[in-house]
């Protein structure tokens, strides 16, 4: 080995070092409360949540929008900045809005999620601004927009096709340097799934 290479892996292996545990943005994950959705749901939401799950993402199972306003006003209360996206409806909308870029927490609505890939399909209209840029990502996802795969969500997006969309498979992550995942280098670090129109066996 070179001289130089040598110096550049001893400097990633020393950034390595330093990065060490970091807290759970946002708090505690949300997987205790009722994520997987295993009571009620049928197969393609079940595959959808494990596949998210297993990806680094999180999932909140809720009967109707009544229950989502509940729990995202307790899950927001550890944020004091919050961006909406605008297909977010009102009933959802707690307090002033912050910008974007100021925002520790961001609330979407999903165009279509993926259950092949737990992936949630959201569109440019929404605000790309607010999609990436906060650290912490709650998207809505309504139970009949959950697609059992790429394609078909692909056939449903060909109707009215944003002029851009994009798949969000769980957390950001990169590995470019010296091979170690970082999360929320180039989008969110955490991202959660609301998924609304479950049933839930009590």
């Amino acid at each position: 080995m070179s001289a130089a290479r040598d110096a550049i892996l001893g400097r990633v292996r020393s950034a390595s070092a330093r990065i060490g545990d970091r807290p759970h943005p946002g708090g505690h994950p949300v997987a205790a409360e009722r994520s997987a959705c295993a009571a009620g749901s049928d197969e393609t939401c079940r595959r959808f949540s494990a596949k998210l799950v297993e990806a680094g993402g999180e999932v909140v199972c809720l009967s109707d929008m009544a229950d989502v306003r509940v729990w995202l006003a307790r899950f927001a209360g550890e944020f004091d900045r919050i961006a909406y996206g605008t297909a977010v409806p009102d009933a959802l909308r707690l307090g002033s809005p912050s910008a974007p870029e100021a925002a520790v927490l961001a609330v979407s609505m999903a165009t279509c999620a993926v259950a092949e890939t737990g992936s949630v399909a959201l569109g440019a209209p929404d605000g790309r601004r607010v999609q990436l840029l906060a650290p912490v990502h709650v998207v809505v996802v309504r139970r009949e927009t959950v697609l059992p795969t790429l394609a078909s969500a692909l056939e449903l997006l060909r109707r009215e096709l944003p002029s851009a969309f994009a798949l969000h498979s769980g957390p950001s992550k990169s590995a470019d340097i010296g091979q170690l995942v970082v999360t929320g280098v180039h989008g969110p670090g955490r991202i959660v799934a609301a998924l609304v129109g479950v049933p839930l066996r009590r």
